[in-house]
């Protein structure tokens, strides 16, 4: 069992944290647990229910009414919101309880449903970025288990794979983009769809993966001469060294660009090398390789 914060139902859910407080003192649907120190948590329960409260409110269900419901009659009224952007959340919120509760079974059910119906490209830019968005402040506070992590990501690492082995392109193109991520980041599910995107417009791609020291890109950047370099950060090891691997980039590979985007760079404020460019949002990452 988890212990959620009010912070992390807040970040999860996208209910403000004073607004959950007012709920717990008005209604009935939370009952959160007290430490000996008299600290509120929420149990995997607790996560679950506000998660679908949050849905039903956003989508025009006033919480009176919420709280008089019965959790089926809850379930079903989720189930029966038609607006896109209803299902897209309610798969995310189903992804978020099946890996908090260990159900990698139904994690990838679930995902393979919504793959089938929609292609793994947009299910990866509707469901499976938001979802890994939503829960990498627990992660990264350490609010989930490692373990849950490497199975939802090993789970949906598993789909990237299988739709790279099987995607064709009528498209071609002389273009060459050679991928990897520095030492010390293993984060690859970004990596691994800006490789099924590239693939399936027809670019040529060299594809290096994880935990890559700048020796060996420098060695495979001078014997391919790709046209660009991409990264995609993540969550890098404690250590790592963001200015000095912009540095060594910069210093042993001049000729060729390098291209950066993820969370390590959204506050990066410093000058950048002049072969360095960033892309801040995933819109520019589409956009560079409509580009190209």
């Amino acid at each position: 069992m988890n212990a959620f914060t009010i912070k992390d139902l807040e970040n999860l859910s996208g209910i403000k944290a004073h607004t959950i407080r007012i709920w717990e003192q008005r209604y009935n649907f939370l009952r959160p647990q007290r430490t000996p120190t008299n600290i509120r948590y929420y149990t995997n329960d607790e996560l679950r229910i506000i998660l679908n409260i949050a849905l039903l409110n956003k989508y025009g269900f006033k919480i009176s009414h919420i709280d008089r419901m019965q959790p089926d009659e809850i379930q079903q009224r989720i189930l029966s919101l038609g607006d896109p952007m209803a299902i897209q959340e309610r798969v995310i919120n189903e992804l978020v309880q099946h890996m908090v509760e260990l159900e990698i079974e139904a994690f990838e059910k679930t995902l393979d449903k919504y793959v089938v119906s929609r292609g793994i490209e947009k299910a990866v830019l509707q469901i499976i970025f938001p979802f890994l968005e939503k829960i990498g402040i627990l992660w990264q506070t350490g609010h989930v288990n490692p373990a849950q992590e490497h199975l939802v990501t090993n789970a949906i690492r598993h789909k990237l794979v299988l739709a790279l082995e099987t995607v064709n392109s009528s498209l071609q193109s002389d273009r060459k983009f050679l991928l990897f991520l520095p030492e010390g980041e293993y984060h690859e599910l970004g990596l691994l769809f800006m490789y099924y995107l590239l693939k399936s417009r027809g670019i040529t791609v060299i594809y290096m993966g994880a935990n890559c020291p700048v020796s060996d890109v420098e060695y495979v950047a001078k014997m391919k001469t790709p046209d660009l370099l991409f990264v995609h950060l993540t969550a890098t090891c404690p250590n790592f060294n963001f200015e000095k691997f912009l540095q060594q980039m910069s210093t042993r590979i001049p000729e060729r660009k390098l291209i950066i985007s993820g969370q390590m760079v959204q506050g990066y404020r410093k000058p950048l090398p002049p072969n360095v460019e960033f892309k801040t949002t995933l819109a520019s990452v589409l956009e560079l390789i409509s580009s190209v």
